[in-house]
């Protein structure tokens, strides 16, 4: 069952590192200023996108799989018919235990197998909404 109660949304909220899939280069996309905004509020924004070698003067990694680093949250701005694939390289992954599909993003087959994979899983909400909404 993806997440829907606010205290489940402040407990991942509260999480650090977000790999944000999909992370754009263009000012005034959602996929750039939203990641942008999180950053403004202390999260560690990992950018996630095989056609930008930076993005807000950080490495840029390909896809999920290359990211080095330990990730909290993976952040989905891509069409939900790639959610599968994110899902997928999600949970491989020991360290990423929440998926976040970010407003008109969603996949209820990859939820519940991300679900059965032991992660949670938030679908079709904006990350900086909910964080403006429970968090200041």
């Amino acid at each position: 069952m993806p997440v829907e109660s606010d205290d489940e949304l402040r407990q991942i909220l509260e999480l650090d590192t977000v790999a944000v899939v999909g992370c754009s280069t263009t000012e005034g996309k959602d996929a750039h200023e939203i990641p942008k905004y999180l950053r403004e509020h202390g999260y560690d924004v990992i950018p996630v996108n095989p056609y930008a070698d930076e993005i807000f003067g950080r490495r840029a990694y390909d896809s999920l799989a290359d990211v080095e680093e330990g990730v909290d949250v993976v952040d989905v701005f891509r069409p939900s018919d790639e959610v599968a694939g994110i899902v997928d390289a999600a949970v491989e992954r020991d360290d990423a235990d929440v998926i976040w599909t970010q407003l008109g993003i969603r996949d209820d087959e990859a939820a519940e197998r991300a679900e059965n994979a032991g992660k949670r899983v938030v679908q079709d909400h904006c990350m900086k909404v909910e964080h403006q909404r429970l968090m200041e």
